[in-house]
């Protein structure tokens, strides 16, 4: 998918070459294409005119007299649109950011009378999730919403659905139908990603580094770049901000709350990702609660709160020692890269442990192989031992059984004292018993002892969806259960992390199991609660406090919330751990948006473990209500044409009718479009039970992306050659064989043909 994307775009960068801007203008120049298959992915939101007929590449502006092309671009090349104005903000609340880009687009390589569908792309950082899209201009405006997917037809449109998909994990594209040549339109985007927590330390990422072939060419056209970030930590404690990538100014602060700004004309777009980093002074463990009504309309009645706990920047603070377990998936669906990933992470995640830590390795697939027969001590003999072992025994192969593993792990964990046992679980698939390993654990834990319970962390590879990219399918074979591993993790008080894209898999992994190894309290308990009328807690098994992550809790609840709430613990030297947290209204942070995710993914996992209908609706009501992607809703583009849309000039309409090119798509009042993608799906039983591949496999076009935009006489050998390949082909061969080259080229340079082999190669000898 990356790879077809990166290539129509490179073809439509030059394909853009057609273009005339007038005397003494010129286009930024096209790079070189990178060999990595990203190497024209968006780095910035950004719009692209999408081609099928290279004929209508034209200078709305300035018409001038171009090459004839005949035949049709497949799949369609897309040509960046030019940027004529970019503002972002930035809304930080607790671990949460809020994303809102505004950008003004002209279609500047389509003539006038010509239309053309535009490709939005946007790319969103960490743990990214779309929450809307609104675009204007040319008399038509297009938003989004969620529905139900109730409706067997409205499942039946998303799986048909041809008009959004992810091209990677963090990058969704969506397709607008129909903007005529030289207008201007804004597209408005919003998403929320995480923020990520490391060494006491919050730092958030925004793709924000445009191309410089969006800037406009021209005539001076002012450019102006605004970003606005406002931070609400939720704490009472001052925000110091560390480091930035853009110069922003300080408007408001206040404690635990900061407003920055930054303007500029520019001569150039922002070239550089947005990064801000910031820290809560305080060295101690310290949190609060906040409260919230509900908003009017909410289908929820119940008062909201959120508990959180920050683990402050004392670097000496005790951790617990830790007793580990690494359970890998072995099966014959892992082979290649996954498997080599996850070798590198857990070998690296190995390096990590202290001396007084002990591990165990645990391979499955149909059957289990163990390292050891009991746990051993993190010593550099024990380790390296280790190594040859996972080199070994690391082989593809086999069917997948995530039970029997999990038993044998904690048995070896049964005799754990004075540490926190831990034991990761990695797969790619999907297993039929799933639900029955969430009650066997539920069972184990309900049994057990506090700090004796083992903490299961899981991580999935992997994400069940398929794409379209145009008429040309390609299947993402990535068949994970998320939702069970999400299940899982939370029954077992651990935490859970997914790579989608296999070159995050080694990276993700060892941030996982460098949040979980970190323990600084335990068995956390919350006291106070008992006074309310009543109250639902998001996660309903409460993890650990850890270096590498703040503790935030949420819910519902009816009732007098108490003025003070107790907090207790147990801290790695075995002593009680208490803290009081202070209870206040928040005013100026929406709880509701913040928490929506996490709740609609929490109760996405129980509805599918209890099989519940009822849970499935209110996370129904709860993904329209917040407008955050779910399961069980759509997220479709409402189209509404404007009176001053449908007055088309007669010129243009009979132009239309003419060339058949999308006359239909003028009677586009009230359509909706249907995305798909947005969600993660329940697993594939069948592909994982095939041991299909976690890769992506695409079909191949059935010619080349030149073959179908040349002319007549060199789309016939531009697969293969153009006529500069033709003239280097002529130093090879004899001398009449040169003679009749040389005069057949000069022949086509008669009729501007060789030009447009030139415009359109993407050849290296080029």
């Amino acid at each position: 998918m990356a790879d077809y994307f990166s290539s129509s775009v490179q073809f439509g960068l030059n394909l853009s070459k057609r273009i005339y801007y007038g005397k003494g203008s010129a286009p930024s120049p096209v790079p070189a294409m990178s060999r990595s298959p990203e190497g024209y992915l968006p780095t910035a939101p950004m719009c692209y005119a999408v081609i099928s007929d290279p004929e209508k590449v034209e200078n709305p502006d300035i018409p001038s007299y171009q090459p004839y092309v005949l035949g049709q671009c497949e799949p369609p090349a897309l040509i960046p649109l030019q940027l004529h104005g970019v503002a972002m903000e930035v809304d930080c609340c607790l671990d949460t950011a809020f994303v809102t880009v505004t950008g003004k687009w002209r279609v500047h390589c389509v003539a006038s009378s010509s239309t053309c569908d535009c490709q939005v792309a946007i790319p969103m950082g960490e743990q990214g999730s779309l929450l809307g899209l609104e675009v204007d201009g040319s008399g038509i405006s297009y938003h989004t919403e969620f529905i139900s997917l109730k409706d067997e037809k409205d499942k039946d449109k998303v799986a048909k659905a041809k008009d959004g998909y992810f091209l990677k994990s963090h990058i969704y594209t969506i397709k607008i139908p129909q903007f005529r040549g030289g207008s201007v339109f804004s597209v408005k985007i919003r998403w929320s990603q995480k923020i990520l927590f490391h060494d006491g330390q919050l730092s958030l990422c925004v793709p924000f580094s445009f191309p410089s072939y969006v800037d406009p060419v021209g005539k001076r056209i002012s450019k102006k770049e605004k970003i606005f970030l406002k931070v609400n930590s939720g704490a009472a404690t001052d925000l110091l901000w560390k480091t930035t990538s853009h110069p922003l100014k300080e408007l408001f602060r206040q404690a635990g709350k900061l407003k920055l700004s930054y303007e500029a004309e520019v001569l150039a777009w922002s070239s550089t990702d947005f990064s801000f980093s910031y820290t809560v002074t305080s060295n101690d463990i310290f949190g609060g609660v906040l409260l919230q009504s509900p908003f009017l309309r909410d289908f929820d009645e119940r008062e909201i709160f959120c508990l959180y706990i920050y683990p402050g920047n004392r670097q000496d603070r005790k951790v617990f020692r830790k007793d580990a377990v690494f359970i890998v998936d072995i099966s014959a669906s892992m082979k290649g890269s996954p498997l080599e990933n996850i070798k590198n992470a857990l070998l690296t995640s190995l390096s990590q442990l202290n001396a007084q830590d002990t591990f165990n390795i645990i391979a499955f697939n149909g059957a289990v192989y163990l390292f050891s027969s009991s746990m051993e001590t993190a010593t550099e003999e024990a380790i390296l031992n280790a190594t040859k072992w996972v080199d070994t025994n690391f082989i593809a192969n086999g069917d997948t059984n995530i039970m029997l593993p999990l038993t044998q792990a904690m048995k070896l964990l049964e005799k754990s004292t004075d540490s926190v046992p831990l034991i990761f679980l990695v797969t790619d698939g999907a297993v039929e018993d799933e639900r029955e390993i969430c009650n066997f654990v539920k069972s184990y834990v309900s049994s057990g002892q506090s700090v004796r319970t083992p903490r299961i962390c899981t991580f999935g590879i992997g994400k069940n969806s398929s794409f379209l990219f145009y008429q040309y399918s390609s299947e993402n074979s990535l068949y994970c259960n998320h939702y069970f591993l999400q299940m899982l993790a939370q029954i077992g008080r651990g935490h859970y992390d997914s790579a989608h894209d296999l070159d995050s898999i080694d990276f993700r992994m060892q941030r996982l199991f460098s949040t979980a190894s970190s323990v600084i309290v335990a068995d956390i308990t919350i006291e106070g609660l008992e006074g309310l009328d009543s109250h639902e807690l998001f996660p309903t098994h409460m993890q650990d406090l850890s270096f590498g992550s703040p503790l935030i809790l949420s819910g519902r609840y009816s009732g007098t919330f108490p003025e003070l709430v107790e907090v207790t613990g147990t801290l790695a030297d075995m002593t009680n751990f208490v803290v009081d947290l202070k209870v206040k209204r928040e005013k100026d942070m929406q709880l509701s948006n913040v928490l929506s995710k996490r709740h609609i993914d929490l109760v996405t996992a129980q509805a599918w473990l209890l099989k519940s209908e009822e849970l499935e609706e209110k996370v129904s009501k709860m993904s329209i209500q917040n407008k955050v992607p779910s399961e069980y809703t759509c997220m479709n583009v409402v189209v509404v044409q404007s009176e001053e849309g449908r007055k088309a000039p007669e010129q243009f309409m009979l132009q239309k009718a003419y060339n058949k090119l999308s006359f239909q798509k003028l009677e586009l009042d009230n359509q909706k479009l249907f995305l798909r993608g947005l969600s993660l799906g329940f697993g594939d039983l069948k592909a994982t039970s095939e041991n299909l591949a976690p890769a992506i496999k695409e079909a191949k076009p059935p010619e080349g992306l030149l073959g179908k935009a040349a002319s007549t006489c060199c789309g016939r050998l531009a697969n293969s050659c153009c006529g500069m390949c033709l003239l280097q082909t002529c130093t090879f061969v004899n001398d009449q064989c040169t003679i009749v080259c040389t005069q057949l080229c000069a022949a086509l340079a008669c009729f501007e043909l060789i030009k447009c082999c030139v415009e359109l190669c993407e050849c290296d000898c080029l």
